[in-house]
């Protein structure tokens, strides 16, 4: 079994996030940690708020991409920061909780603004029979 966990990838001027678990909804937490990671270390933020978001779309790509640019805005609009996800699938709606901190500059040291996940690269899909792959590039 591949252990869950999140990677970049370069693409021109902005970066991929991917999200691998042997879930669809592991891989859907580890690309939002991968959001996290462009913006400091996910390791880093605490879980002292908790923010319920919910999303629906015609197909789980698409959904990925409304659930990482719900995150984008939670982040934008709360001043706050995530290292923690649980995400629920059935069909193509999402219910997850995302726990985390208001930004401290001196201590996050974000590294850039996330403006939103885009279509580029947007990949969510079952490789190998056990291991899924949720994937897109975010506008930085």
């Amino acid at each position: 079994m591949i252990p869950k966990r999140w990677e970049h990838f370069a693409h021109d001027a902005d970066i991929g996030v991917r999200g691998i678990g042997t879930t669809k909804g592991e891989a859907f937490e580890q690309a939002a940690l991968g959001l996290t990671a462009v913006i400091t270390d996910p390791q880093a933020v605490e879980g002292r708020e908790k923010v319920e978001i919910t999303c629906e779309a015609p197909d789980d790509e698409l959904l990925l991409v409304d659930w990482l640019n719900a995150l984008v805005y939670e982040m934008a609009t709360r001043k706050l920061l995530f290292g923690r996800f649980e995400v629920h699938l059935n069909d193509h709606c999402l219910q997850a909780q995302a726990w985390g901190e208001k930004i401290e500059a001196a201590r996050h040291q974000p590294a850039v603004e996330v403006k939103g996940a885009t279509l580029t690269c947007l990949h969510v899909g079952q490789e190998d029979g056990d291991t899924w792959v949720a994937q897109c590039v975010v506008d930085v």
